[in-house]
């Protein structure tokens, strides 16, 4: 079995303040495991540690005994896939080329009966092989984030990075996609680690939640452990009611107590 270990990980850039400090977390079996937190407490930069974008300020990244740094890039690609949070940025290609992308690790620049076989079955999980043909340059934004999840699904890593997956799209594909997820983890046994701000897609879907504040772990559970009301007015300084809904919490945000942006009367109105 897989196993990911972040062992004291801190991570800043040059001068400025450290975005976190001293990140401990193990992952020794299959599981959805939920990064949770505020804008700008380091989720997204924390995945990009994991798998070698960003490098730690102090301490390490270990898969499998080994330390990430010391993983040729394409083995390390064949261990961990990852999705990037839809940024806009499109390819002069067709979709299926663009999904295809995830088999270079594996099949390098040739083109198997398998890799066709996988780009066609990881766009059918997502109900898009219709699109396969199409520019990816010509898709909404939505499309676009599952075809970036088809590259990630057909990369066949044991652990599979999120970053935001479900930011572009309606709530019912929102509900498919991380429904998928979780299936990825329990039927194909992967470590799948998503980054999201939803509170109670989170809690439905996710096996282990790991929540981000003022730049260590705050909380690290279970959906009822880490999503006490107390933890979220702590952690997102909103006020909330948690209650149990199909055996698992549901939040139920509190407009009191939360500090809004006010337009001031000079304030020119919208078009």
């Amino acid at each position: 079995m897989t196993e990911l270990i972040l062992e004291k990980v801190t991570f800043g850039y040059s001068d400025e303040r450290e975005i976190f400090t001293d990140i401990d977390l193990r992952i020794d079996k299959p599981q959805l495991l939920t990064i949770l937190g505020p804008n700008g407490v380091g989720k997204s930069t924390l995945i990009h540690c994991i798998n070698r974008i960003l490098h730690p300020k102090s301490g390490k990244v270990v898969l499998d005994g080994k330390d990430v740094a010391d993983y040729p890039t394409k083995e390390l690609a064949k261990m961990i896939g990852y999705v990037p949070c839809s940024s806009g940025t499109t390819f002069p290609m067709s979709v299926a080329d663009t999904v295809m992308m995830g088999r270079y690790p594996h099949s390098g620049s040739r083109r198997t009966e398998k890799d066709l076989r996988i780009v066609y079955n990881s766009l059918s999980m997502l109900g898009i092989e219709d699109l396969a043909m199409r520019s990816f340059a010509e898709l909404s934004a939505g499309q676009h984030q599952k075809v970036m999840l088809a590259r990630g699904l057909a990369q066949e890593s044991e652990i599979l990075l999120l970053d935001e997956p479900t930011s572009n799209l309606d709530i019912k594909h929102q509900m498919n996609v991380t429904r998928l997820l979780k299936e990825l983890a329990d039927k194909r046994g992967m470590i799948v680690i998503m980054i999201c701000h939803d509170l109670n897609i989170a809690s439905r879907y996710s096996d282990r939640i790991v929540m981000l504040h003022e730049g260590r772990i705050f909380a690290d559970g279970t959906p009822d452990k880490v999503l006490t009301a107390e933890n979220i007015k702590s952690v997102y300084g909103v006020s909330c009611q948690v209650v149990e809904f199909e055996g698992r919490p549901h939040v139920m945000l509190c407009d009191s107590g939360v500090d809004q942006l006010m337009l001031s009367d000079e304030a020119p109105a919208s078009s």
